[in-house]
């Protein structure tokens, strides 16, 4: 599975917050050790350094806030996720288990590790830390934990199971568009074009239009034989997005 194939809710907007700490030249060099807050800005620059694919200075601090705070489950996860960009597994799953360890019931550790999971194929332990960060109360992302474990099936594959994650995303949050989207191209697998229209429709009453929706609300007109509704999805594509893919794509298709 690539990494972009599943989202990390919170993985890298909650655990890489805004905040990290700068200087004027952008970053300090010297480790600090001595401050009562030293774990805290050691992560932040560990974090900061990791968004930057600064890979090798991120490791060396987030390894120095661990080793300050213990129990500092961010540190870990962020720690996690800088090994697995350095194609370290086992590394990787080491700092995630200390994730788990030190903060059992985080439910941003847990979606975050079940995404690391299903990364690996290991869907069985996926599911389970995924129902876990679902049920706890306090997840506020809910239907975004949801959408991981449903687009993790998908790729298991699992479809009664992706659906069922896909549909409880959508029952938490109605107008949640990755889940939307997906359940569009899930129907669409399924020559289920009919449906595939009403959840891409849902979808486009509440979110813009990327150049990928369009073309893909042309394709499924194309299925239904609405001609009509096709050729204004591929007009207003050109219209909108003139040197997107897609469009050259239709035009290409119209010579």
């Amino acid at each position: 599975m690539t990494r972009n194939n599943l989202i990390v809710p919170g993985a890298i907007c909650v655990f890489l917050m805004t905040g990290c700490i700068s200087t004027s030249t952008g970053s300090i060099t010297e480790p600090v050790r001595d401050d009562a807050d030293a774990a805290e800005l050691n992560y932040q620059l560990g974090a900061r350094y990791y968004q930057q694919g600064t890979y090798g200075l991120a490791r060396d601090r987030l390894l120095l806030a661990t080793e300050i705070d213990p129990k500092m489950a961010v540190a870990f996860t962020t720690l996690a996720l800088t090994y697995e960009a350095l194609d370290n597994l086992r590394l990787a799953t080491e700092a995630y288990n200390n994730a788990i360890r030190v903060a059992p019931r985080d439910f941003n550790v847990q979606n975050a590790y079940a995404v690391f999971l299903c990364r690996q194929k290991d869907f069985g332990g996926a599911v389970k830390y995924f129902d876990r960060a679902i049920a706890h109360p306090e997840n506020d992302d809910v239907e975004i934990t949801a959408t991981n474990a449903g687009m993790c099936m998908m790729e298991k594959p699992d479809v009664t199971a992706a659906e069922a994650y896909f549909r409880d995303a959508l029952a938490r949050k109605s107008s949640h568009g990755d889940a939307l989207i997906q359940l569009c191209l899930l129907k669409y697998k399924q020559k289920e074009y009919l449906g595939a229209r009403a959840f891409l429709q849902r979808f486009m009453a509440s979110h813009v239009s990327s150049a990928s929706v369009l073309y893909l609300a042309s394709k499924i007109e194309d299925m239904l034989g609405n001609d009509r509704g096709r050729v204004d999805f591929e007009d207003q594509l050109i219209r909108e997005f003139p040197s997107a893919p897609e469009a050259r794509k239709v035009l290409g298709a119209g010579k």
